[in-house]
């Protein structure tokens, strides 16, 4: 059919849609574009696999065997025994075998880490550190400007202080301040057997409780907490604390002096007469949840606070931080010679609202008596009776 007549005479002109010239780039951006897979992968047959498989020999259960045998022979190098194979501790360094109860001092519980019989524990080439006086001052943070180290209370101030505190406690039964050694040189000695058995177990001088990152939070530490309540400590008793710890910061210890004993380990021993009734020390370290050290290495834990809710009971670690009282010795509870050495008892008091736990002599102590209490406390849950 011809075209119509009214069509306009430019539209007469133009050129078939076929004859038209498009630009190569306008026609590739009108084709679509087409995705290209990957070729599909070849897997190949569990039999081909095993065909080039590296073969793996077990060993013959002969051999697992004779391990067995091994370990089943080995016996304590202490009492010669291999029975109790429960309390037998082997040497990651010399493969030896020890009983638990056999070594010097006792380890009471299976170490979680590695763990070195006495013959290759660093602790026998450990080399006693020597101290200075200014370095005893720096290591206690001893108050300086007291000039207390140097220079000790005279002799009239101590016996009227001596006096004072005997008749107060003998009236109304109160906690005592300790007395401190006169002799200033005697008591850096005194500092100074405490400052070189801290620095042999890597810990720091700490007279307080801490509270660090990661463990339990101040608040946390709270007598309201306690199951059936807590004995509260006196505001006379309070104040006698409050002295204690402020002798010590200018450098007036108690006499006590730190030594050890190749059966106990480090051990405390009286350097001056002591009356009963008087505060020796506070235990003193890392506050901490019970929950967090039930599989805790340290053997100087002591209970804080027993809680209500179990989940808030605190313990208190001193494996870092410390003072005198994480040389302190219990005693063996189930033996009646091992309650005749008791001569402190440790007990936990509420102090301004929060659990504190005091170390209290409960009878004269001579110079020259080492210190041991109770480890169990109320508890009775801590095995002695295998201490020496």
């Amino acid at each position: 059919m011809a075209p119509s007549s009214s069509a306009s005479p430019a539209a007469g002109l133009s050129r078939p849609v076929a004859q038209r010239k498009v630009h190569p780039s306008a026609e590739y951006r009108r084709r679509p574009r087409m995705s290209v897979s990957p070729p599909p992968k070849k897997f190949r047959s569990m039999v081909e696999i095993m065909k080039v498989a590296t073969r793996v020999e077990l060993p013959e259960e002969s051999e697992e065997s004779e391990e067995e045998d091994d370990y089943e022979e080995v016996v304590c190098e202490q009492c010669g025994s291999g029975e109790r194979p429960d309390e037998l501790l082997l040497c990651d360094e010399c493969n030896k075998g020890f009983h638990m109860l056999c070594l010097s001092p006792i380890v009471v519980r299976v170490p979680m880490k590695l763990w070195h019989c006495p013959h290759c524990s660093a602790d026998q080439h450990r080399v006693i550190k020597s101290f200075s006086q200014k370095k005893i001052v720096d290591f206690f943070r001893i108050q300086k400007e007291s000039q207390m180290v140097v220079k000790c209370s005279s002799a009239q101030d101590i016996k009227k202080r001596r006096k004072r505190s005997l008749v107060f406690h003998k009236r109304r039964r109160r906690l005592s301040l300790y007395i401190p050694t006169e002799d200033p040189h005697r008591r850096l000695v005194q500092m100074a057997s405490l400052a070189s058995a801290l620095t042999a177990l890597d810990m720091e001088f700490s007279d307080e409780l801490t509270y660090m990152p990661g463990m339990a939070r101040k608040s946390a530490n709270s007598a309201n907490f306690e199951s059936g309540g807590m004995q509260v400590l006196s505001k006379e008793d309070t104040e006698t604390l409050e002295q204690c710890r402020a002798m010590y910061k200018r450098g007036e210890c108690p006499p006590l002096m730190v030594v050890f004993d190749s059966r106990e380990g480090y051990t405390v021993e009286a350097d001056g007469p002591i009356k009963d009734l008087t505060i020796l020390a506070e235990y003193t370290g890392d506050v901490d949840y019970i929950r967090n050290r039930q599989e805790d290495d340290c053997d100087s834990m002591m209970t804080l606070l027993l809680a209500r809710d179990p989940s808030k009971s605190l313990v208190i670690c001193p494996d870092k931080r410390g003072n005198i009282s994480r040389f302190i010795n219990g005693i063996n509870n189930h033996s009646p010679e091992g309650k005749k050495k008791q001569n402190l008892k440790c007990v936990r008091y509420s102090v301004k609202g929060a659990c504190h736990v005091l170390l209290v002599a409960i009878r004269d102590i001579a110079k020259g008596e080492r210190l041991y209490y109770d480890y169990n406390g109320y508890e009775h849950e801590y095995p002695t009776h295998h201490f020496v």
